[in-house]
């Protein structure tokens, strides 16, 4: 997988849960992401009691997308992946998710630092506290101060962060609103991610409509795997 041009064109990954994801399940979702070509693999999560390493084996047992890592702590640092997401959470203030946790992960990262794709982490809040909140001890931006996420993903551009992740966190009841997402992307040049919330296939178009580069799908897709295949196929036909 080249880094340097993640993610390049409009693209769907499905993020897994090593707490959530597993059995029956996972088996199936994996098999549709591969059957519609799903971009790529996030695995990772807010709180995580089983083994990253497990997961990354079983994606890679029954699929041949690349897997991304989406650490949500020290504890799910590995080699074994295509690529690393270095978070930086730039929503809140939090000095151990701005720069903390980043210091003691850099010696383990130092041999492979051509898998790490920094990202700058931006929470909006969309509907009731989520896990990402609570874990990391900071407050999302208000889904009604756009301007506040243009300022915060302006300011990762410019400290070179090579992409920007507007997330809705897990749990979340609604996704980020349409024009927060696309006030970012009139104001960036980086790429753009988001994710949180997601559950139906109007919204994935309308994210992507947006301007978002990278649509991320987790809990949405564990409840309704079609939802995966809907959207890789609205991803097919925005790029035509």
């Amino acid at each position: 997988m080249k880094t340097d041009s993640f993610p390049g064109k409009k693209s769907i990954a499905l993020l897994l849960d090593p707490d959530k994801a597993k059995g029956d399940t996972l088996q199936k979702l994996l098999k549709i992401a591969e059957e519609n070509k799903t971009d790529y693999i996030l695995a990772g999560g807010s709180l995580t009691f089983n083994s990253i390493d497990v997961l990354i084996d079983n994606i890679r047992e029954h699929c041949t997308i690349p897997v991304i890592l989406f650490p949500g702590n020290l504890l799910q640092l590995t080699h074994n992946v295509d690529a690393i997401l270095l978070l930086s959470l730039i929503s809140g203030r939090n000095p151990e998710l701005l720069i903390g946790n980043h210091v003691i992960a850099a010696p383990f990262l130092k041999d492979i630092k051509e898998k790490v794709i920094s990202a700058g982490y931006i929470l909006v809040s969309c509907g009731t506290k989520t896990s990402v909140e609570y874990i990391s001890q900071t407050e999302a931006i208000p889904a009604d101060k756009p301007e506040i996420a243009v300022a915060t993903a302006l300011a990762g551009e410019m400290l070179g962060l090579r992409i920007i992740y507007l997330e809705a966190g897990s749990g979340a009841t609604k996704p980020v609103p349409i024009n927060v997402i696309r006030s970012v992307r009139e104001n960036i040049s980086i790429p753009l991610a988001v994710g949180g919330g997601i559950t139906t296939m109007k919204e994935v178009e309308e994210i992507f409509n947006a301007g978002a580069d990278l649509v991320i799908l987790g809990n949405g897709c564990e409840t309704n795997p079609e939802l995966l295949n809907e959207a890789c196929r609205i991803r097919d036909e925005l790029r035509k």
